[in-house]
């Protein structure tokens, strides 16, 4: 027997079917395809639901529907689609993508709007294009105006976590905002003693494979949301034994194979618990790697398939015959998916589309892949904008590039020609695209404008555009071997191999002495070796070729203070804070600190109560405003900052140093005796 929901599905499929069957018997020949064709989506959307309501009622006790699916999305940091065995790539055993595919959804044509960690993974929380959510650079806030995945779902009463695998997406630094939504957000420490990578600017996989499992495990009511980061094919390419030299010649290999084997700890756990035949399970790339191709060795720069193609692997609930879709598909379709199939309402005015008609009919129409890199704006060359459609790839650059991907699907033979049919089309797409977003930035790609092209590759502006121009800005196809130096030299810092990273930043300063990131990282280094005067040559250089550079001002602040010349660490650290107001807490305390050797103390107060405002925990404003509070003999204020210091950090010898000196002044000596002799342990400890 049906129950009462599903004798009225029932009706509703006789309904249709008779109704249907009347109107075509009395009307022979005069439905057009759509028509039919939407007679057959309702029909098979009614007869889906009446499946799903008999399957629940059989399965569950006295009838009653399953609880919502969990819902576990997988992204997989730089990972190519081509470097999947389930994507053709037989060099590589990728058991786990190969049997979510067998079990799932396989898009064999899915691609990311950008090149970049944050900036993708933020086009797949939100569904926006880069352009429409703002996250274009590191450390760039996620407006509150975009609401996030994970906030959705929370509304609906799922429980929702996020385990990242690389420093890069801590929403603490790195990513703010991206945190939104989520109960629990597995930042890193915020002051790690490593001096490995590992646990201070990445997790290996199974590490946060094992956090995921340890969160799941502990929170048992659902439904659930999430979010598993699984970093490791990034560079450096290091992978764990035995990949290592399994795969010793092809060590991104390894890094993949390594990362699918975490996978599939984490996939195993879930049907142990009995967790995975319910779950809607997305894997998912962030973008690619260049691995040498048009001589990109990462990513970032460039907008070729390389770093756009991604593999994208859905696994429905329940149990559902596998398919490929080879339809063009976007990462950011990923947001309006979920809730799709959850059936939550989508937010209007989002750039992705639902892939539902793939997953459950296997038809729909191929999507338009707008992709977009501002990174290039980092070292001063002109950011790059693309479209990708019927085949064709259209790239905006100073030399603008277009490619025949049927003929050419490795992008090596530039087609463009200004007439050709296939760059109006995408131009328009571009500028319909851009005349929906605010303002853009000096520097900007100038889009859908009429142009002259003469035979060096400069453009000139046409009338009707009120963008900047790409020509104002080298392309970076003209400067890719030096970001490739650049690469190198902050992995080899990283790594501490400081000769290493000194020597790769001269070759860039060979090939061009104006390169103001090569002048930067040069300071930092400097500024680690103790080299301050070095250090500040550097960032002064670096500083006048870029004066809106705020990182630079704040390493120049910091070599000049450390050097002794506090007035020009004034100056550098009041122009960085300035540059970035909202996010410059470390800039704050330094020049609070340089105030009170000025012997400025009410503003030094100003910039650590400033510093508290935006990290409320920041141990170093609140010793510099016990500081402060105590050179100006305001002995019983300080002493109420640092009697709750010494409660949330027991083991800092400089909270009872400054104590020592706290109670002196109020004149209880053997108080101060105390605490002085703590702070003496405390540092003695330290040392060893």
């Amino acid at each position: 027997m049906f129950d009462s929901k599903s004798e009225s599905v029932a009706l509703q499929i006789q309904f249709v079917i008779v109704t249907g069957g009347r109107f075509w018997r009395q009307n022979a020949g005069g439905w057009s395809r759509a028509s039919l064709s939407a007679m057959r989506a309702v029909i098979l959307a009614l007869v889906w639901s009446f499946a799903t309501v008999q399957l629940a009622a059989q399965g569950t006790p006295s009838g009653k529907m399953p609880q919502r699916p969990d819902v576990y999305l997988v992204t997989i940091d730089t990972l190519r689609a081509d470097h999947v065995h389930c994507y053709g790539y037989d060099k590589i055993q990728t058991p786990t993508l190969d049997a979510l595919a067998g079990e799932g959804v396989r898009f064999a044509n899915a691609f990311t709007p950008s090149p970049i960690t944050n900036t993708s993974h933020t086009s797949i929380l939100t569904g926006l294009l880069p352009s429409a959510h703002g996250v274009t650079d590191f450390a760039r806030p996620l407006s509150g105006d975009h609401t996030t995945l994970a906030e959705l779902l929370k509304q609906q009463g799922y429980q929702t976590a996020a385990f990242i695998g690389a420093v890069i997406l801590d929403s603490n630094t790195m990513a703010p905002g991206l945190d939104r939504g989520f109960d629990f957000y597995d930042n890193f420490p915020e002051h790690s003693q490593s001096k490995s990578r590992w646990g201070r600017l990445e997790r290996r996989a199974e590490d946060v494979v094992h956090r995921a499992e340890a969160w799941r495990d502990a929170h048992a009511a659902g439904p659930h949301f999430m979010w598993v980061h699984l970093y490791d094919p990034h560079d450096p390419y290091e992978p764990p034994a035995p990949y290592s030299a399994q795969y010793k010649d092809r060590l991104y290999d390894g890094e993949i194979a390594y990362a699918d084997s975490a996978l599939g700890s984490f996939v195993a756990h879930l049907k142990q618990h009995g967790w995975y035949d319910n779950a809607l399970i997305i894997v998912v790339g962030d973008h690619g790697e260049g691995l040498g191709e048009h001589q990109e060795e990462t990513h970032g720069v460039f907008l070729y398939d390389a770093t756009l193609h991604v593999p994208l692997i859905i696994k429905l609930p329940g149990k559902h015959s596998p398919r490929t879709v080879q339809n063009q598909a976007r990462t950011l379709d990923i947001f309006p998916t979920v809730l799709d199939l959850l059936n939550i309402e989508v937010p209007s005015q989002l750039d992705g589309e639902s892939l539902k008609n793939f997953l459950e009919w296997g038809e729909g129409n191929d999507r338009t892949v707008i992709a977009e890199t501002d990174y290039p704006l980092h070292f001063g060359w002109a950011p790059l904008r693309a479209v990708r459609a019927d085949g064709m790839k259209f790239i905006e650059a100073p030399r603008p590039e277009l490619y025949d991907l049927s003929k050419d699907p490795n992008e090596l033979h530039n087609g463009y020609d200004l007439s050709n049919e296939a760059v109006q089309k995408s131009r328009k797409v571009l500028a319909d695209r851009w005349a929906r977003m605010p303002a853009p930035v000096s520097g900007s790609v100038g889009i859908g404008a009429a142009e002259s092209q003469d035979d060096s590759g400069t453009r000139e502006a046409g009338s009707g555009s009120n963008i900047s121009e790409p020509s104002k800005l080298p392309d970076p196809k003209d400067k890719i071997e030096e970001q490739n130096l650049l690469h190198s030299a902050m992995l080899a810092g990283e790594a501490g191999k400081i000769a290493d990273a000194r020597a790769a930043l001269e070759r860039v300063l060979e090939r061009n002495p104006k390169s103001e990131t090569a002048l930067v990282q040069l300071g930092s280094l400097s500024l680690r070796s103790s080299d301050y005067q070095k250090a500040v040559e550097y960032l002064a250089q670096a500083r006048q070729l870029r004066p809106d550079d705020a990182t630079a001002a704040f390493y120049e602040g910091e070599a000049r203070e450390k050097s002794g010349d506090l007035s020009g660490a004034k100056d550098a650290l009041e122009t960085c804070v300035r540059l970035n107001p909202k996010q410059s807490a470390d800039a704050r305390a330094l020049l609070g600190q340089v105030y009170l050797r000025l012997q400025d103390y009410a503003a030094a107060e100003d910039q650590f109560e400033a510093t508290l405002l935006l990290q409320p925990e920041h141990l170093e404003a609140h010793l510099g405003l016990a500081r402060a509070e105590i050179l100006q003999r305001r002995f019983s204020e300080a002493l109420n900052e640092l009697t709750r210091l010494a409660k949330a950090h027991p083991g800092s010898a400089e909270v009872f140093e400054l104590l020592g000196q706290t109670y002196s002044g109020l004149g209880r000596e053997s108080d101060a005796a105390k605490a002085k002799l703590r702070a003496k342990e405390l540092a003695s400890k330290a040392g060893k």
